[in-house]
């Protein structure tokens, strides 16, 4: 169990605040990834600022995975460019990537159900006080920090002693949230945070997303939803078969041509025109696929 001593049980300090909103954090170059002859991700570009959303899209297959990998530490890239501060660095490990301020919240969260919500926030980071074996957790320490940071990301919790695998799917993916925040996380990456929830979930987590930009983290928000990416994001970049389509500022980026360019606008024209031939123009089906791709 790791344990940190916190010299002064009744501060609430917390890690070096946030860069500049607008300072360019993280930014990869032509990034790509192979796996002896096989090619995973291929010139890839985006930039993740502070204070600012991006939103990576992509369908399943498209090399999301890949990528949060590559920013997470896990995998080291093959190709280009991956800078942190402007620093040009290859990430040995995910705890490479947590030292410089990189946090990756993946869906499936790494909590433990049957332990409080105040356990889980310190899990492998547990706060002691006392000196050599008089030494023990510093729980009210960790209770009263679990509930003010939560209170911070707008999280009003009845109690913190109960077990966190009572609270629903939207509230553990903000504790999640809260504890990268109060570890000194800089940009938090988001893997498919709503993918598992539905419409009300889904909405307190984006709530919370949005709550973590205000705070003046660079967010990486990984979906294959546009509708959960458009209100929150700042910029896209959509993926496809390991490559980029683009990446683009929300000014340039209607929700209609997100949704058009993830649904693979064209590939879908192909598609109708060819049930037209086979099937007619008048049957439900064509109707119905040329409907959705107007």
């Amino acid at each position: 169990m790791n344990a940190t001593t916190n010299p002064d049980p009744t501060s609430t300090s917390t890690p070096t605040a946030p860069p500049a909103r607008g300072t360019t954090v993280v930014e990869v170059r032509g990034i790509g990834k192979r796996y002896g002859n096989i090619i995973a991700l291929s010139d890839v570009s985006t930039s993740v600022r502070a204070g600012e959303v991006t939103c990576v899209l992509g369908d399943n297959g498209a090399g999301k995975s890949t990528f949060i990998k590559i920013l997470a530490g896990a995998h080291e890239h093959s190709d280009g460019e991956l800078l942190i501060d402007g620093v040009p660095v290859h990430l040995s490990s995910p705890r490479a990537a947590l030292e410089l301020g990189i946090a990756t919240v993946y869906q499936d969260l790494a909590v433990v159900p049957l332990m409080p919500v105040w356990r889980n926030f310190f899990l492998g980071s547990e706060v002691v006080k006392g000196v050599g074996p008089f030494k023990k957790l510093d729980i009210e320490f960790m209770k009263k920090t679990t509930k003010s940071e939560l209170a911070a990301m707008g999280i009003d919790l009845r109690d913190v002693d109960q077990p966190i695998g009572t609270l629903s799917g939207g509230e553990r993916q903000c504790v999640a949230i809260a504890r990268a925040v109060y570890f000194g996380a800089r940009v938090l990456i988001l893997d498919e945070p709503t993918a598992a929830l539905g419409v009300k979930q889904s909405g307190v987590v984006l709530k919370y997303i949005a709550k973590a930009r205000e705070r003046g983290l660079g967010v990486v928000f990984i979906t294959h939803n546009p509708h959960h990416a458009y209100p929150v994001g700042d910029r896209f970049m959509l993926l496809r078969r390991g490559k980029s389509m683009g990446d683009f500022p929300k000014a340039e980026m209607t929700l209609e041509d997100l949704t058009s360019m993830m649904a693979g606008g064209s590939e879908l024209e192909s598609i109708a025109h060819e049930l037209e031939k086979s099937m007619g123009a008048d049957s439900k089906v064509a109707q119905d696929m040329k409907a959705e791709i107007t």
